[in-house]
């Protein structure tokens, strides 16, 4: 397993070992010794997954109390993925980064508590897991504007497509007007 920092040093980009062969192949979500010789020290308390079609845009969301670490992947399909890192006192402060993750090179993403989070559907359909360090806590869920021209982000959508996003993804505000991480 190769793991390494990202733009922002704190999200950090993980590559299985993948073991292929005539039968399928196998690979390890998660390890706790290697993550932890990483510096990724999480108990994971939720599984999820999620469904959807091409170019749902899906976020950015967090949680301004109990805030959650997530460690995402996909299991079928492509997603360009994205982490905002919304801690005021971080040196890259409303910085992002995005990769995509898919179901050929099985990377993972370990997003840390005090980022937002969000992901744009790339494929027919995709079906996307992540383990969260807290659990989900809806009065604390807030969403940052996935298309908010102060964080720039390039999500890789074709001129003349329009990504399908929930109503409150919709409602959100700017990075200029959300709750913020000390």
């Amino acid at each position: 397993m190769e793991i390494t920092a990202t733009q922002i040093p704190d999200v950090l980009a993980i590559r299985p070992r993948i073991f292929s062969d005539h039968r399928g192949f196998f690979l390890e979500t998660w390890q706790e010794r290697r993550f932890e010789a990483a510096g990724i020290r999480a108990r994971f308390v939720q599984d999820n997954q999620s469904r959807s079609k091409q170019w749902t845009l899906r976020g950015l969301h967090y949680q301004i109390e109990q805030p959650q670490g997530k460690l995402v992947g996909v299991t079928q399909g492509a997603v360009f993925d994205v982490a905002v890192d919304l801690r005021r006192s971080s040196a890259t402060f409303g910085q992002w980064v995005g990769m995509e993750l898919n179901d050929v090179n099985h990377q993972m993403l370990w997003i840390p508590p005090g980022f937002a989070h969000g992901f744009l559907a790339l494929s027919a359909t995709v079906d996307f897991v992540y383990k969260c360090t807290d659990f989900y806590a809806p009065p604390f869920e807030r969403t940052l504007r996935w298309n908010d021209p102060k964080l720039g982000i390039a999500w890789p959508i074709p001129n003349g497509v329009t990504p399908l996003i929930a109503e409150k993804d919709g409602a959100a505000g700017g990075i200029g007007d959300a709750e913020l991480f000390p």
